[in-house]
């Protein structure tokens, strides 16, 4: 803005200067538009989140970058280069349907796997300038560094990765690895050239159909399989189950049977070593309204007293 208007007060000031009588004023005028045209160029605001390279003619590059704000420069000698050093990110992809078609730079990636298929992979990286070395970029590769590094440098990376690894593992098992594969990689390559890689994001990767349907019957056949060995082992653990039921219950049974035996075994060993336990019980199996008397073993009978006491009704009084 203050470099239009010195421009457009050193053109007032030279029409002025061909008007007589205003020559004076004219000059005024140009001398403060060329002053203000020069100051313009004596100083750059850097915004936020940008880096300025600095050109001197003398010099060449400046090895510090300018910061953030507002910063001044020799005017004519030196000029500054602005460089994003913000999050960025580059997409390899196929087009979606009702959306533009991808320039060179960003058409997906074909490459082919470890078994020769090919194989399409749509790709994100997010990266950024290495603030500190944004004068080293300027100098080796300049500002169109996306598309002469970082766009062939993410193709070449992927072409190789994928190369290791055989289709069906791609899209089952091994994704995160070629993932983790391209990182490693890229990473080690884009540092050297000072640009930071944040991530790599694996969007989609694509294999013939052929392909894809054999892998998906194999699949299939593996998770049949694999449900067929759970019934079996299931099986296997009921029929475990049942045996350790059925030993459960007859070594119950042989527990509650010997318990039963040493009772009975108890009991005899009691009745021998004292058998009026046996007449007593057979006093208690009698109805409780007969009156009976109980001897001693030895007399090896029993007295009714029912009868005891009809004979003694009868018998006379003396």
């Amino acid at each position: 803005m203050l470099t239009l208007i010195g421009i457009a007060l050193l053109i007032l000031g030279i029409v002025l200067l061909v008007q007589p009588g205003r020559r004076s004023l004219g000059g005024v005028v140009a001398i403060v538009g060329l002053v203000a045209a020069v100051l313009s160029q004596s100083f750059v605001v850097i915004p936020a989140g940008h880096v300025g390279v600095v050109f001197n003619i003398f010099g060449g590059v400046q090895p510090t970058p300018l910061g953030e704000g507002f910063r001044i420069v020799i005017p004519g000698i030196q000029s500054v280069v602005l460089y994003d050093a913000r999050l960025k990110e580059v997409t390899l992809a196929m087009p979606t349907p009702g959306t533009r078609q991808p320039g060179p730079s960003e058409e997906a990636i074909t490459a082919r796997s470890k078994e020769g298929l090919e194989i399409g992979v749509d790709v994100t990286v997010q990266y950024r300038i290495k603030r500190g070395e944004a004068a080293l970029l300027h100098q080796n590769v300049g500002p169109g560094y996306v598309d002469t590094l970082v766009v062939p440098q993410i193709r070449s990376k992927v072409r190789d990765a994928v190369g290791l690894f055989n289709a069906a593992d791609l899209i089952s098992t091994q994704r995160t690895q070629l993932e983790a594969a391209v990182t490693r990689e890229l990473s080690e390559d884009l540092g050297a050239q000072h640009v930071e890689l944040v991530s790599v994001l694996l969007r989609r990767i694509d294999i013939p159909q052929s392909v894809a349907k054999v892998i998906e019957e194999k699949q299939t056949a593996e998770q049949q399989v694999q449900v067929a060995e759970n019934r079996r082992r299931q099986a296997e653990i009921d029929a475990q189950r049942a045996v350790v039921q059925a030993k459960g219950e007859r070594d119950a049974a042989i527990l509650k049977a010997e318990g039963e035996a040493r009772a009975i075994q108890l009991r005899g060993e009691a009745l021998r070593r004292s058998p009026e336990v046996i007449q007593l019980t057979v006093a208690e199996k009698l109805a409780p309204g007969i009156n009976t008397v109980l001897l001693p073993a030895d007399g090896n009978y029993l007295l009714d007293l029912r009868n005891l006491q009809t004979l003694n009704q009868t018998a006379p009084t003396r």
